[in-house]
């Protein structure tokens, strides 16, 4: 995240947040297919909009019974970076779906909070449509985000699973801030960003949780990530803290995927 000075100011907005392809990018240096992916089935999947068209595959392997509808961070790309998040997920027996979000990677549209929101519902929604109560929700940062809110609006998810989360954009800009800037600088929070509260999502959702934090994560502090945790009221819910990790290599940790693979059996079980 890139946030703009502005005298004594800091405005943080939605362009500081969302990253989306630009004009002129180069392509993806990745391709998701059987290549890279050889251990899955996999389909392309879309959803048409009247401003976007959303696209994102489905991995399939036979047996598994679940579905992890995984989002991913502000720079997460399909192609680039879909083959490791397989990988990791592999071992614990459940398909995966994945979309890129709009303008971004295969997806078109220009993306907002607000269409973030409305396109994961949707998302959702397809995919359980599908797999009618088998769908674990998991979102990776600013997917965390995303992931919450939909587990909040949409009381069938079978788990959720947040990972490098974090409380709201404030927290966030502040956590981005070095310590001495601290008395003098104050930060200006778009009102797009204002209504994001990861604390009330977490907080709106009763289901199974296992939240995810790398220890040396400097970008969303574990502190903070033990909040929204807090905020969580099921009894069946866990933290793991990761040492060593920081804000992107959670997930392929080796400490992480035995507790993921015992979260995804547990709900399998139930």
């Amino acid at each position: 995240m890139v946030l703009m000075l502005s005298g004594c100011a800091m405005q943080v907005g939605e362009r500081n947040i969302l990253r989306a392809d630009k004009p002129g990018d180069a392509p993806p240096s990745h391709t998701l297919d059987s290549t890279s992916a050889p251990a899955w089935q996999l389909d392309k999947v879309s959803l048409p909009a009247a401003d976007a068209e959303l696209h994102g595959i489905s991995a399939t392997r036979p047996g598994n019974a679940l579905t992890v509808l995984y989002f991913g961070g502000n720079s997460f790309h399909l192609d680039q970076h879909g083959a490791e998040v397989l990988g990791a997920i592999a071992p614990c027996g459940a398909d995966v779906t994945i979309f890129d979000y709009r303008g971004y990677g295969r997806s078109k549209g220009v993306p907002t909070i607000a269409t973030l929101k409305s396109d994961a519902l949707r998302i959702f929604d397809d995919v359980n449509a599908r797999r009618p109560g088998q769908v674990v929700l998991h979102g990776q940062s600013l997917g965390s985000f995303v992931a919450a809110y939909v587990a909040q609006q949409r009381p069938a998810a079978r788990g959720l699973i947040l990972e490098s989360t974090t409380t709201n954009a404030r927290d966030w800009g502040n956590a981005m801030l070095p310590w001495y800037a601290w008395p003098f600088v104050r930060l200006e929070i778009s009102p797009e960003l204002q209504d994001i509260d990861n604390v009330a999502a977490a907080a709106g959702y009763a289901g199974p949780a296992l939240v995810l934090e790398g220890e040396a994560d400097n970008t969303t502090p574990p502190r903070l990530a033990k909040q929204v945790y807090a905020a969580l009221p099921s009894s069946s819910k866990r933290l793991l803290l990761v040492p060593g990790a920081g804000h992107n290599d959670v997930l392929t940790n080796a400490m992480v995927q035995p507790a993921y693979c015992e979260f995804i059996g547990r709900l399998a079980a139930h």
